[in-house]
């Protein structure tokens, strides 16, 4: 789903939507309820090795697949991913490997199998097991911050700024999938991933202003450069127009940019009304990993791809939360 606009925390007037922000309020307390008992009650349970957790405090996306894979790249051999496999029909737990499908694995485990040993599981104590049991010396979770089945050990919360918590309501009433100082307590550190290096820095937001733990700020930069000519723009993120801008700040010539909801399924009709796009403006149809994750073979090869990578603004504090976990890497394995 797209989110509302009433969501954010820069409307007003008619897009502030206060009538039904104000109907959702109660729907909004109760959930927060349920997620806050789900956290206290639930007895959370150790892997046999290291857990990371990538989560965010939001609904739909804040960059938390490309802060995995660069913190997975930093540690090197041994690292297993773990996520739900939202969008695919799997339960798990399953050993991904790149030849399968979204519709079966989701889209974001894909793009983990292209850089190793990744898994799915609806159960993450089930997965967590599983990957220790195949070698994993490390496990790093996409997702799963609110899940507290799976005991972790280092929390990374990824926030994109330009957004942040939105209106501070708790979902349906606002993006906040918790109470966000039930949020932050958990949180060992946030990354801001911004869209340009223009954008680090600056001061903190007030919701952050009490937040005494690492702050660490990222760029969602291109790896390589677009393709020559006009291009045709797709996306289905929980926010395209971030792709949409990190491709013409790349320098590419984007005629037409078309959104898509988050983890959309591509028809027949979409694809077709897509080419005849392109073939109308006479450009190049250009997409993200993630979404060409869920086209089929045939069309993978007729699309191009602007892959991303996140670039972290300062590697030394980076290194020194991860350094008690590559301490027991070493300590456990040499």
């Amino acid at each position: 789903m797209r989110p509302p606009e009433f969501w954010r925390a820069d409307v007003s007037g008619r897009d502030a939507a206060w009538t039904l922000r104000a109907l959702l309020t109660p729907v909004s307390w109760a959930y927060a309820a349920v997620a806050a008992h789900r956290v206290r009650t639930t007895i959370s349970r150790h892997a046999p090795v290291p857990v990371i957790c990538i989560g965010n405090l939001t609904v739909g996306g804040a960059g938390k697949t490309p802060i995995t894979r660069a913190i997975r790249a930093k540690l090197g051999a041994n690292v297993h991913t773990l996520s739900r496999g939202y969008g695919g029909r799997a339960i798990g737990p399953l050993r991904v490997t790149p030849d399968m499908e979204a519709a079966e694995v989701g889209d974001e485990p894909l793009l983990h199998a292209n850089d190793g040993a990744a898994w799915i599981a609806r159960d993450r104590f089930a997965g967590a097991l599983a990957a220790a049991n195949a070698g994993a010396h490390v496990i790093i979770m996409d997702d799963g911050f609110q899940n507290p089945s799976l005991a972790k050990d280092l929390c990374i919360v990824a926030v994109d700024p330009e957004y942040g918590v939105g209106n501070g309501a708790v979902f349906p009433a606002g993006p906040l999938r918790e109470r966000l100082e039930d949020g932050l307590a958990r949180a060992d550190a946030i990354v801001l991933l911004h869209k340009s290096e223009t954008l680090l820095g600056g001061a903190a937001p007030e919701w952050m202003q009490d937040f005494e733990k690492p702050v660490l700020d990222a760029v969602l930069a291109p790896v390589g450069t677009p393709p020559p000519g006009k291009l045709i723009a797709f996306a289905g993120l929980a926010r395209p127009e971030k792709f949409f801008d990190t491709l013409e700040a790349a320098g590419g010539d984007v005629d037409e940019a078309v959104p898509f909801a988050d983890h959309h399924p591509f028809s027949a009709d979409d694809l077709a009304l897509l080419e005849g796009l392109a073939q109308e403006r006479g450009a190049q149809l250009i997409t993200t990993e993630k979404d060409a994750a869920r086209l089929s073979p045939e069309w993978r090869a007729r699309v191009a791809v602007l892959p991303v990578a996140a670039k972290f603004d300062d590697e030394a504090t980076l290194d020194a939360l991860l350094a008690p976990i590559q301490s027991r890497m070493t300590t456990a394995h040499g």
